[in-house]
């Protein structure tokens, strides 16, 4: 296990803060989109959200799958299920899934509809707010949903400075986060995941401990993988010494014969994030 995440911070400050103004917000809103990566379904989550929000419904849009094993996010999607929450995979660089989040809102809220046609207000607009940890999509989500939509700037609750309201139909209108979420890094394993996937800048980690790391994952679930992205590799070593015999494949050998294992470090990452080595999960049901 890497031994370094001390160097990571989580930000008590910014997340009271955060939570302080989604408790504002809560009243006005119908149900909480959660934005997380589908490589890293856990550690892309802050653990304290189910406290914050309550008993709110609950949508968990499970972005960049298509970076992701998809056998695996359809096991998180079936998992999240039996924990009454709903859950899509999607990716917003290419519109993935996209068209499924409305209806799913809508499915999710088919109580609320029934509530709002039976008052005779039918046509009132459904109010989802989006949240996520940085650097797991949340703005390119809202980004893409919304088109060219601009916020809303109306003079009326929940309308303030930094609430930034999208009307994405008649029926949906979506939140942008008041307050920023950050990830919990107790676990040293959350800070691996996500460096790995670079939401942690590689500077404040040791990039060959890291890639050291990531080969033990990938050595353990997805040796054909690797196999087929760097030839026959004898898997009967510690993850250094495979991190040195892929070097060497690559022609990454200093005076001595011996692998710049900074170079095939920087390169294993580059080609994971790159999804070159192939279309991997690195957290299980």
């Amino acid at each position: 296990m890497i031994d370094n995440t001390q160097s990571i911070q989580w930000f008590p400050g910014h997340m009271t803060k955060a939570r302080r103004k989604i408790k504002e917000v809560l009243p006005l809103i119908d149900a909480v989109a959660e934005v997380v990566d589908a490589r890293i379904p856990l550690s892309s989550r802050n653990p304290e959200l189910k406290d914050i929000i309550g008993d709110k419904p609950h949508i968990i849009l499970l972005n960049k799958c298509d970076m992701a094993d998809k056998a695996v996010t359809e096991e998180w999607i079936r998992y999240y299920k039996t924990q009454n929450i709903t859950a899509i995979a999607l990716d917003c660089k290419t519109g993935k899934g996209l068209n499924a989040f409305k209806d799913t809102v809508k499915t999710a809220l088919a109580d609320k509809l029934e509530a709002y046609r039976q008052k005779g207000m039918v046509g009132k607009p459904l109010r989802v707010m989006v949240v996520g940890i940085p650097n797991v999509g949340k703005s390119s989500f809202i980004n893409k949903i919304a088109g060219n939509t601009k916020a809303k700037v109306e003079n009326r609750p929940g309308v303030t400075r930094g609430n930034q309201w999208f009307t994405i139909d008649k029926q949906l209108e979506l939140l942008d986060t008041p307050g920023v979420l950050w990830p919990k890094f107790e676990d040293k394993t959350v800070g691996e995941h996500l460096a790995f996937t670079g939401a942690v800048k590689d500077r404040v980690l040791d990039t060959e401990l890291l890639a050291m790391r990531l080969l033990e994952i990938l050595a353990e679930n997805y040796r054909d993988l690797l196999t087929k992205r760097y030839g026959d590799i004898d898997f009967d070593c510690d993850s250094y010494e495979l991190l040195c015999r892929i070097g060497k494949k690559r022609g990454m050998v200093i005076r001595g014969g011996e692998t710049n294992t900074e170079r095939a470090a920087n390169m294993l990452l580059e080609e994971y994030r790159n999804c070159k080595i192939g279309f991997i999960t690195l957290e299980r049901v």
